[in-house]
Parts: C-alpha cells; sequence; structure tokens
C-alpha cells in the first residue's frame, strides 16, 4: 500500500496547492470549498493506505521480487445463485424512477431495494 499512499498523498498535495491558488485569484467560497474536500478526501486516502500498510506490512506486490503466486489463496466466499442481485436492481431502478415520476413509485422501490440489501446481507447467516 505504500505505493497507493504515496499516490493519494500527491493528488492531495495538487489539491490543497489548487485550493490556495483559487481562494487567493477568484475569491469564489464554493469552488474553494469544493477543492477543500476534494483534498480532505485524497488525504484520507492516502492516511487509509499509510496505516494499512504500516500495520499489515509490505504486500507481495510491493516488492520487487514478489510473484503471482504469493498472492494464491482461498479471496473470498461467492454464492452460486442469489435472487438478491437483479432483486436490489430492480429496487434501485424503481426508486430513480420514482424520483421522477412520484412519491409511491419511490417508496416502492426503496421497499424493494430494502429487501435485497437485507437479502443480501443475511442470505448466508447461520440461523443454528
Amino acid at each position: 500500500m505504500k505505493v497507493e499512499a504515496y499516490l493519494f498523498t500527491g493528488v492531495s498535495l495538487f489539491f490543497f496547492v489548487t485550493d490556495i491558488i483559487y481562494a487567493w485569484l477568484s475569491g469564489d467560497p464554493t469552488g474553494t470549498a469544493v477543492l477543500t474536500v476534494a483534498f480532505i478526501m485524497a488525504a484520507l486516502i492516502a492516511f487509509f493506505c499509510a496505516m494499512n500498510q504500516r500495520r499489515k506490512g509490505t504486500r507481495p506486490e510491493d516488492r520487487r521480487d514478489g510473484d503471482v503466486r504469493d498472492r494464491a489463496g482461498l479471496l473470498d466466499f461467492f454464492p452460486p445463485q442469489s435472487a438478491y442481485p437483479p432483486l436490489t436492481a430492480l429496487g434501485f431502478a424503481l426508486g430513480a424512477l420514482g424520483v421522477v415520476f412520484g412519491l409511491w413509485l419511490f417508496l416502492l422501490g426503496i421497499g424493494i431495494l430494502a429487501t435485497g440489501i437485507l437479502g443480501f446481507a443475511f442470505e448466508f447467516l447461520d440461523r443454528g
């Protein structure tokens, strides 16, 4: 994560310098606020990457002699079949259409979306 920390540190420094120059030359509070928020977000990601690298150590992809097989192993659990991704997509689509067409469609979409998200979260919950 060292490379990522350096990358986002550079991005945050760019936004910081741009923010100062923009605030000094334009006097526009909205653009200054947006650049300040961009600086803070990039600095937060840089801090996260640096702390992760310090806590977890060097990853195989950070080393020059790292190999693909150094990262091999079980990645994650992926369910074979699930009805919740299409249900979540349908709920999101209905919610977005509800913003345009009416509150009733928005509420219906939010209900379906909540059902899909809860299904994702508790699909493989051990009930025993």
